[in-house]
């Protein structure tokens, strides 16, 4: 982001950054692959087009997303991860085996499937 902000710890900067609910999940689906948007809407099917776009146009301002157009039509677009969006793949990675581990001593439906 162009604008500095005051943070009262890391921890805020970094959820400013990949918070909410969508974020965390797109960086996901595009840590091993450049995606277009429908490939990551079938990746995320409970996202509705209209929020898909707002994330990603917020992931690509920060600097952790990558869009491409080519001129052809219909127009293609492909996401990918920048280095600072791969910088926080080993972060999302600790939290998806924290989950594993977690889900593991509770009842999480789907999760493991």
């Amino acid at each position: 982001m162009t604008e500095n902000k005051k943070y009262c710890c890391p921890v805020a900067a970094a959820i400013d950054e990949i918070g909410g609910k969508w974020k965390p999940l797109i960086l996901w689906a595009l840590k091993d692959q450049t995606l277009r948007f429908s490939e990551i809407n079938r990746e995320l099917p409970a996202i509705t087009q209209r929020m898909l776009t707002k994330q990603l146009r917020e992931l690509e301002r920060d600097n952790l997303v990558n869009r491409k157009v080519y001129a052809e039509v219909p127009p293609k677009v492909e996401y990918s991860l920048t280095a600072k969006g791969k910088s926080v793949i080993p972060i999302l990675k600790s939290l998806c085996d924290w989950g594993e581990e977690y889900c593991k001593s509770k009842i999480c439906l789907n999760v493991l499937d």
